[in-house]
């Protein structure tokens, strides 16, 4: 199994992880701002300043993600589009949402619910277009 460390395809690796930054950025500034804000609880006031961290650390998260997915993709041999959104939403619904949610019922988050109708959706979606690009560049 492990030898498929040596079978990753890392030009998919690459584009996934451009595509699913470029979604991130798409789904939250720009078709879901104010819904995300609202789960936040941050409507209305100061947005915070992006640095280094919010634009550099989801774009390493979906590389290792993607990495991640591509490694079992191939340790698990697969190489159809069927094949590659059905991992795409185990892994996307079982892994992703699952983690996002328990991070979201913390009370630190003031409105779980609704932050995971905003999020859960891009994480399951992201999860689809690594493992279709994975599969599409294999």
């Amino acid at each position: 199994m492990f030898a498929a460390f040596s079978q990753i395809n890392w030009l998919a690796v690459a584009v996934s992880s451009v595509a699913v930054a470029a979604l991130g950025g798409v789904w939250f500034a720009v078709l879901f701002p104010k819904a995300y804000w609202l789960a936040l609880d941050r409507e209305g006031g100061p947005k915070p300043t992006p640095g280094v961290l919010f634009i550099a650390g989801p774009f390493v998260c979906a590389t290792v993600t993607a990495a991640t997915s591509a490694f079992f993709m191939e340790a698990l041999e697969i190489a159809t589009y069927g094949e590659a959104l059905l991992f795409g939403t185990i892994v996307g619904v079982g892994y992703l949402v699952a983690t996002m949610t328990t991070t979201a019922i913390n009370p630190n988050m003031p409105r779980p619910f609704a932050y995971c109708l905003v999020c859960g959706p891009y994480f399951l979606i992201s999860s689809l277009l690594v493992s279709g690009v994975v599969v599409g560049l294999g």
